[in-house]
């Protein structure tokens, strides 16, 4: 059994199948998946996927993208958003410098007020980090110790960041571009972080791992990203498997019964 611990299940690609999303996914070994929000919307759709199906946990968050704009209303709203049954914690938020789709003025505020949250309510948090490492890192480093857990998405930076990540007490989760024949840092990241400190996800429907590239990513396919992990690490995918569940029950108190 293996745990996905970023899947955008409410996003529109898998509007029209979900049902046979989830089945694949119990057949593939998938325990539980983790669904976290983007916007106040996106956020109480998750919350209504992990209520239609067991497996299925939701964050709540704001993510950098949507930043713009965003003031103590929606903050409100997604405080409020957090006490809905089977969400265990908040995300995805943070920072993207790349696409700079908001003010970076703007997603710094809304990164911090997210993280204000999670240190009033005692919640782990899911990041965002994209070309913007100098940043996320000087936010990380000022919360670290008042966050329950912190949980780098989609990880992209190198190894050495990766090591002072989990000095602060991070854990670091690999997706499918972890499978891709050119990651060479994300390689040295899987081979050298302490496993205690690894997740696995699919970031679906985005970054489908190597044998899926140009296809729709689901969470069946976190497997193959466990896999690539096994291998750097000359070790079996079970160990990974096992290991990275653990870690995921342990940062957000999930309780997965049975597989999808």
């Amino acid at each position: 059994m293996v745990i996905d611990s970023h899947a955008h299940l409410d996003d529109d690609a898998f509007l029209d199948d979900t049902d046979s999303v989830m089945s694949r996914a119990r057949a593939a070994g998938v325990e539980a998946l983790i669904n976290p929000g983007c916007s106040v919307a996106s956020s109480r759709a998750a919350v209504a996927l992990a209520a239609a199906y067991p497996e299925v946990y939701a964050l709540a968050g704001i993510h950098p993208h949507d930043a713009v704009g965003v003031g103590d209303e929606a903050i409100g709203e997604i405080a409020a958003i957090l006490s809905a049954p089977k969400v265990v914690g908040i995300g995805e938020i943070g920072l993207d410098y790349y696409r700079d789709l908001s003010p970076r003025d703007d997603q710094l505020r809304v990164f911090r007020a997210q993280m204000d949250l999670a240190r009033e309510m005692g919640l782990p948090v899911e990041i965002h980090n994209r070309d913007a490492h100098r940043d996320t890192f000087e936010v990380v480093q000022e919360y670290s110790r008042h966050i329950p857990a912190i949980v780098m998405h989609c990880y992209s930076g190198s190894a050495e960041m990766a090591r002072e990540l989990v000095r602060l007490g991070c854990y670091i989760s690999l997706a499918g571009p972890v499978t891709y024949r050119n990651a060479r840092k994300l390689v040295e990241v899987a081979r050298q972080i302490p496993l205690e400190r690894l997740l696995v996800e699919t970031d679906s429907p985005y970054l489908p791992p190597s044998p899926y590239r140009g296809q729709r990513n689901e969470p069946a396919y976190v497997v193959e990203t466990a896999r690539k992990i096994a291998e750097i690490r000359s070790t079996s995918f079970q160990e990974i498997a096992a290991a990275t569940s653990a870690n995921a029950v342990e940062v957000f108190g999930i309780s997965p019964g049975r597989a999808i």
